[in-house]
């Protein structure tokens, strides 16, 4: 059994609480806005014309799991910079960690599911069992996304049994004061952790990886057969391929560099003011918040309502100035 201490907390310099809260905070901030605008666009259509699309349900589902985890992150990074020893308590940790990777398994269980959708979708092959998905993916979608709830549930829960152990292991005087600071460890057993994860994030993100390789594979394919037809300049059609392969290789990229970042936190072998444990929280953060704002800028309906309701904001604070 693999076992790793954190090293003693330290006193965190005030530039590193400042520089790596405002960071993920804003980079929280930002999620939350884009993904409960894409969140409210697809409630909205759901209400109008009582029933989803598919896509619509995907997305609202994703965005409200982003939510969730990018709120999830704020109280975190409060609770542990404003109340250490709240926070650091066994069961709270325990809890903290459980909601956490709950939300996260939802998040990406959702976003692997949204990557499948465009590539059967969009995807042009002949092969009969892909045929075969094309025409049933509709129906299985809403199975599909709650089997992934309840998968991200039992995969959770498991992470507060035999992974952290939270403890106080002594008290320090203040100098200069009466007062004692409490010094906490956490202990991780990585065997256990690294089997959890895996369980949990290595089967999307292998789809997610096979889906989006496939979907560009097959959208240069078709840019290329679309160029050797045409002469001149390109065409909306050609610009929209390669304006999707572009933004398909950006979730792949962010995907990715969020399972490694995700992995190397929870893991907790970096101290918890160390540039690399900050750069893995503001790379968490970055991740949601990425995806929805390409969501939105690759996405047709999202993108002409967010111009629209960047205007009427522009229009409504002009009206206030005069």
């Amino acid at each position: 059994m693999s076992e790793i201490c954190s090293p003693p907390e330290e006193k965190p310099s005030m530039v590193v609480i400042i520089v790596s809260f405002t960071i993920s905070g804003t980079e929280c901030i930002i999620g939350i806005i884009g993904n409960g605008f894409i969140m409210a666009i697809n409630g909205t259509e759901w209400v109008r014309n009582r029933k989803f699309s598919t896509s619509g349900r995907i997305l609202f589902f994703l965005s409200l799991s982003r939510i969730a985890l990018q709120s999830c992150m704020m109280i975190e990074n409060f609770a542990s910079l404003i109340f250490p020893s709240f926070y650091k308590e066994d069961t709270i940790y325990e809890i903290f960690r459980v909601i956490f990777m709950f939300l996260t398994f939802c998040s990406l269980w959702f976003a692997t599911w949204l990557s499948i959708f465009y590539f059967v979708k969009i995807a042009n092959f002949n092969h009969p069992l892909f045929l075969r998905l094309k025409w049933r993916i509709t129906g299985l979608m809403p199975w599909l996304l709650w089997s992934s709830v309840i998968i991200s549930f039992c995969n959770s829960v498991l992470f507060s049994q035999h992974v952290y152990n939270a403890f106080c292991s002594d008290s320090i005087l203040i100098p200069f004061s009466n007062s004692t600071k409490k010094k906490y460890n956490i202990n991780t057993n990585m065997m256990n952790l690294v089997v959890i994860y895996n369980v949990g994030m290595f089967i999307p993100l292998i789809m997610f990886i096979l889906a989006a390789l496939s979907l560009i594979v097959s959208l240069k394919r078709h840019t290329l057969q679309m160029e050797s037809n045409t002469t001149g300049s390109r065409n909306p059609s050609m610009e929209a391929h390669i304006g999707a392969i572009k933004a398909i290789s950006s979730f792949l990229i962010l995907y990715i560099f969020n399972f490694v970042a995700l992995l190397l936190f929870m893991s907790n072998i970096f101290d918890e003011n160390s540039f690399w444990n900050i750069s893995c929280k503001i790379i968490m953060a970055a991740y949601p918040s990425g995806h929805s704002i390409l969501l939105i800028m690759g996405n047709p309906k999202l993108r002409n309502t967010w111009g629209r309701f960047q205007h009427q904001m522009k229009f409504c604070l002009k009206g206030r100035t005069s």
